[in-house]
């Protein structure tokens, strides 16, 4: 594989498994210095992993919601690697439930993590990136729920239409600095986090066994399969190389064809 990120620094969320530790495979594979995160003890197991595998590589338990982690995590990318070029914002939590059955609590755990934990997180990135002045990537996970909300999930919904204008919003105000913003929106994606979708939801719509009901919706997908976490790297990958220094403010869904636009 091509090393198109020799020399650079790529920090992600959220990586302790899924969609993340994909992506830190690939960011690993094409040279870049890796700095994997999560509030998951098993971040360290891929940050293991991927330090077998010859990687450099330094790994973080953290919680985005939480100003001073935060910051703790791009200062061990700068103590480590010298500097930050790259950040995907990819932590991020669901729950499901009828309405008068959902909490307070669930609300605001959901908006932390997904929506101010993107902020915080993009707020550090910048400033880190501005020290070296010659651009950089920043890249949100959204989700297919940012542009169509789903059932008992108005939180969620809400929370990922959110990352989407955060994305838009720095676009606008670093674009100038060579520092590009995207946001990414994974469809049905076979994790961990689909696995607990698939049976919440299951309980809620009707009398589904494991597995029957996003077997049900993947026949919606014209490319007639859910995704993999490399489906999705290999989108954040592209948006952080210079191949898409011109893209910037953009939402893209990356899910067989769900959801066009």
């Amino acid at each position: 594989m091509q090393k198109r990120f020799e020399g650079k620094t790529a920090v992600i969320t959220g990586a302790s498994g899924g969609i993340g530790a994909a992506m830190a495979r690939r960011f690993a594979a094409e040279g870049a210095a890796v700095v994997v995160s999560a509030i998951d003890p098993r971040v360290d197991e891929v940050a293991a992993g991927l330090k077998a595998e010859g990687a450099k590589v330094a790994s973080l338990r953290m919680d985005v919601t939480k100003k001073d982690e935060v910051a703790a995590l791009y200062d061990l990318a700068e103590q480590q690697f010298g500097r930050v070029d790259i950040s995907v914002q990819n932590a991020g939590v669901i729950t499901i439930a009828r309405i008068e059955a959902m909490t307070e609590a669930e609300w605001d755990k959901v908006m932390a993590v997904n929506t101010k934990g993107v902020f915080l997180c993009c707020q550090e990135a910048i400033a880190r990136i501005r020290k070296h002045g010659d651009g950089g990537r920043l890249i949100n996970t959204a989700s297919g729920q940012a542009r169509q909300g789903f059932i008992y999930t108005p939180h969620y919904a809400a929370s990922k239409f959110g990352v989407v204008g955060i994305t838009q919003s720095l676009a606008k105000e670093v674009a100038k600095e060579k520092i590009t913003v995207n946001a990414i929106c994974p469809g049905i994606i076979d994790t961990d986090m689909w696995a607990y979708n698939d049976a919440a939801w299951g309980k809620l719509m009707g009398d589904y066994k494991p597995g029957e009901l996003m077997a049900e919706w993947v026949k919606n997908i014209p490319m007639g399969r859910a995704g993999s976490g490399e489906d999705v790297s290999g989108l954040v990958s592209f948006l952080a190389s210079n191949d898409a220094a011109y893209i910037t403010g953009q939402t893209i869904n990356v899910d067989g064809g769900l959801i066009m636009s």
